[in-house]
C-alpha cells in the first residue's frame, strides 16, 4: 500500500494483573483512520510478526490484548500502524516489554462488618478466583488499610492488616470509610487501592464478664499473661493462643485457637504460657471468660517472643589471684537457659570501683563479650565492688544491673618471699628423694661391676693350668670349667704313686680368696702331677 500516513507515536503498554492494554498517539487528521498492531516473542520467531488479537482495525488509539499474552516472564515486541482506505503508515518503532516487569498489582477485594463496636475486615487477594494469575503466591501480599471517619474533621489513619482482621476503638454510631491496597515489599511493588467502602459502626455493649487490660510480663523467656477482672463474682477463664502465621492465610482462623496447657478453667487472673513459646514466629493470645451461662472473649494481644521478652540481670562471682581481680559472670536465666545465651548475642557492661571510706573512688567501666573478665593491679587491703549489666545490641535490650558484689583483697603482697619459700621447699624435697636414690644406684653399680667385671686377676700358675680359661666362682656350677677337671679324684702312675688332685682343687678355689701362693712343695707337686698326667695321657 501507499505510505502517505504518519506513524503512530508514543506506543505504550499498560498491565494490571493479567490485563494488557496497548495505547498510542496519532497526530494525523485523515478521516476514517484505523489502527492495527502486531507482536512477536521468542515462541514466534520462526513465524515472524503476528497479528495482535484484539488490536486489528480499531478506530480508537488503544486496544485490549489480554487474550494474546500467556508468558509473563518473556520479552515481547509490539508495533502499530495506521490505515486510511488504501493508505498505510509505516510501522511504529517496535516496543519491547516484559509483562511481569510492567505489571501493576490490581485492587484487592474488601468486605466490612460492624459488630458490637468492632469493625471486622476481610480482604481477598487481587486475583482471587481467576484462572490466569500474574501473582502466583497470594500469601506474599501485605495489605495496607486506609480509613477515616466520614466527617468534616476526618483524620486519615493507616494500618497494616491481615487478610482477616479487626479494627477496634472506632467511634460508635459513626460512618467510617475504608480502602485497601496489596503490596509486594520484596519486589518493590505497590498495588492499586480498592474502591472506597463506607460502613456505619454499631454501639458497643459493655460486658462486665470480659477480661480487660491484658498485658504480658516476660523475663528470661518466662512468659506470664495478666488481666483484670471486672466482676467481684467468681469467673472461670480459659486462655487461648493462635500461631501468628495462621493470620497470614486467606482462610478464616476462628476455629484455629488452642487452649494454653495449665490455663483452662482457672479462677486466677494470671497464666504462665512459657510452655507454648518457641523462638520462631509469633503468637496471639486472648482470654475467654465464662460465667452466668455466657462467655466473652477479650481483645487479642500479640506476643513476639524475642522482642517481648526482657533480659534479667546476670549473676556475678568474684575471685582473687595475686594482683588480679577475676569477675565470673553467669548469663541471665542461668547457664541452662540456652535461648538467652544463643539468640541475644549478649555483651556485659561491668562497673567496678574501690570502696574506700576516706575518699570517693572513680567508678570504672569495661565491656566484654566473654563471661570472665579480669581487673589488674588491685591494691592490697582494699575493698573492691562490682556490678554487671547484660545487653543485646541486635535487639536493643539491656538488663538491670546485678546486685553489688564486693571482695576484700589481702594485706601487702609477699609474693617474692612466697616464691622463694616454694623454691627452697621444692629443693629440699628433691634432695631428700634424690640422695637415697643415688646411693641405691651406686651400690647396684658396684655389685654389677664386681660380678661381671672383677678387678682382681688369678695367679699365673692357676691361670695357665691346662687350656681352660678362668671363671668366676659366682657363675653357676654347670658353667665352671673347673668341674671338667674334678671328675678324676686321683690316679696311679706307672711307678705306683698316687697323685692327689685335691690340693690342686683346693688351691684353685683358694686362689680367688687370697691371690698369694708360695713356691714350696705344693708348687712342685703340682708341676710333677701335671707332667705325670701328660705322660699318662700320651
Amino acid at each position: 500500500g501507499e505510505s502517505s500516513l504518519q506513524s503512530p507515536e508514543n506506543v505504550q503498554v499498560h498491565v494490571v494483573n493479567t490485563n494488557f492494554t496497548l495505547s498510542w498517539d496519532y497526530s494525523g487528521s485523515e478521516p476514517n483512520v484505523t489502527f492495527s498492531a502486531e507482536f512477536q516473542w521468542p515462541g514466534l520467531e520462526d513465524t515472524g510478526w503476528q497479528e495482535l488479537p484484539g488490536c486489528q482495525a480499531v478506530s480508537a488509539p488503544g486496544c485490549d490484548f489480554s487474550s494474546a499474552i500467556s508468558e509473563y516472564y518473556d520479552a515481547h515486541y509490539v508495533r502499530v500502524r495506521a490505515r486510511a482506505g488504501p493508505l498505510l503508515s509505516p510501522w511504529s518503532q517496535p516496543l519491547e516489554m516484559v509483562p511481569e516487569h510492567l505489571a501493576q498489582i490490581g485492587p484487592p477485594g474488601l468486605e466490612l462488618q460492624s459488630t458490637n463496636g468492632v469493625m471486622k475486615i476481610k480482604v481477598s487477594p487481587p486475583e482471587a478466583n481467576q484462572r490466569k494469575k500474574m501473582w502466583i503466591d497470594d500469601l506474599s501480599f501485605k495489605y495496607n488499610l486506609v480509613f477515616w471517619e466520614n466527617s468534616s474533621h476526618a483524620q486519615v489513619q493507616r494500618k497494616n492488616i491481615f487478610p482477616v482482621d479487626t479494627i477496634d476503638d472506632l467511634a460508635p454510631d459513626s460512618t467510617y470509610c475504608f480502602k485497601v491496597q496489596a503490596n509486594l515489599p520484596l519486589e518493590g511493588k505497590q498495588g492499586l487501592f480498592s474502591p472506597i467502602s463506607c460502613v456505619k459502626t454499631t454501639q458497643k455493649v459493655a460486658d462486665l464478664l470480659c477480661a480487660t487490660n491484658l498485658s504480658v510480663l516476660a523475663l528470661n523467656m518466662k512468659f506470664h499473661l495478666l488481666w483484670s477482672n471486672q466482676e467481684n463474682q467468681e469467673v472461670n477463664y480459659n486462655v487461648q493462643y493462635l500461631y501468628g502465621f495462621q493470620k497470614k492465610l486467606n482462610d478464616d482462623y476462628s476455629d484455629k485457637w488452642r487452649s494454653v496447657p495449665g490455663c483452662e478453667n482457672i479462677t486466677s487472673t494470671c497464666c504462665n504460657f512459657s510452655s507454648i513459646i518457641t523462638t520462631t514466629g509469633f503468637y496471639y493470645l486472648r482470654v475467654q471468660a465464662r460465667g452466668h451461662n455466657k462467655s466473652c472473649f477479650s481483645r487479642e494481644i500479640k506476643v513476639d517472643p524475642l522482642k517481648t521478652n526482657g533480659i534479667g540481670p546476670p549473676g556475678v562471682r568474684l575471685d582473687l589471684s595475686d594482683t588480679l581481680l577475676h569477675i565470673i559472670i553467669s548469663p541471665p536465666g542461668g547457664p541452662e537457659n540456652e535461648v538467652m545465651r544463643d539468640h541475644y548475642d549478649l555483651s556485659y557492661r561491668i562497673l567496678y570501683w574501690k570502696n574506700s571510706s576516706d575518699k570517693e573512688e572513680e567508678v570504672k567501666q569495661k565491656e566484654v563479650k566473654q563471661t570472665i573478665a579480669m581487673v589488674p593491679d588491685v591494691s592490697p587491703s582494699s575493698l573492691y565492688c562490682v556490678k554487671v549489666q547484660a545487653f543485646s545490641e541486635p535487639y536493643n535490650k539491656s538488663s538491670a544491673y546485678s546486685q553489688q558484689e564486693c571482695i576484700h583483697t589481702p594485706a601487702g603482697s609477699r609474693l617474692p618471699l612466697l616464691i622463694f619459700g616454694i623454691f627452697m621447699g621444692a629443693l629440699l624435697v628433691v634432695l631428700l628423694v634424690a640422695t637415697p636414690l643415688v646411693f641405691v644406684l651406686y651400690q647396684a653399680y658396684n655389685k654389677i661391676k664386681y660380678v661381671f667385671f672383677p678387678s682382681c686377676q688369678p695367679p699365673l700358675n692357676i691361670e695357665g693350668f691346662g687350656t681352660q680359661p678362668f671363671s668366676s666362682p659366682y657363675l653357676p656350677a654347670a658353667e665352671e670349667p673347673v668341674e671338667n677337671c674334678c671328675v678324676i679324684e686321683s690316679m696311679i702312675t706307672e711307678e705306683g704313686n698316687e697323685i692327689d688332685f685335691t690340693a690342686y682343687k683346693h688351691s684353685k678355689q683358694s686362689s680367688r680368696d687370697s691371690g698369694n701362693y708360695s713356691n714350696d712343695n705344693n708348687s712342685s707337686g703340682s708341676k710333677g702331677s701335671k707332667e705325670t698326667l701328660e705322660k699318662e695321657i700320651m
